[in-house]
């Protein structure tokens, strides 16, 4: 059960919390879904003083964003409540440009929990990835959204 009455989650890049859900945008990605699952791999923030047209002074001004491995969706079927079915997502591969991008913190719905599909296998048997910054040497082919 989720509390509701906590307003944030915490959500820890080197923990098992890493996971997201944020709105679908609809002039992207997969539309048909209401909600889009991502897995944070870094909380970054700088600062920055903007220089042009309409500056009002040189105060630094702090930007927050996270970088993110998106999970794409796998589903041809209907999923979510109507269909009592969990919503099954999987890592693209690492050299699609969809793959990766930043989020503004302000987007974040909730963490979420992905649940691997335990029967599909894991993604690389010799528990090898490809990247050291996605940790993927323990991915599964595909996951369940518990939502």
């Amino acid at each position: 059960m989720y509390d509701v009455q906590h307003s944030q989650d915490v959500i820890g890049i080197s923990t098992p919390r890493r996971d997201i859900m944020v709105l679908a945008d609809s002039g992207n990605r997969d539309s048909a879904k209401p909600f889009w699952y991502t897995r944070v791999l870094g909380i970054f923030h700088f600062n920055t003083i903007y220089v042009g047209p309409g500056m009002a002074n040189y105060q630094p001004h702090r930007l927050e964003f996270l970088w993110v491995q998106w999970f794409h969706n796998m589903d041809t079927i209907a999923t979510g409540w109507q269909a009592q079915k969990l919503d099954c997502v999987r890592f693209p591969s690492i050299f699609e440009d969809s793959s990766f991008g930043f989020l503004d913190p302000s987007e974040v719905l909730r963490g979420c929990h992905i649940v691997p599909a335990f029967v599909k296998g894991k993604l690389y048997l010799d528990n090898k990835g490809l990247s050291h910054c996605t940790q993927d040497s323990s991915d599964w082919v595909e996951y369940y959204v518990n939502r």
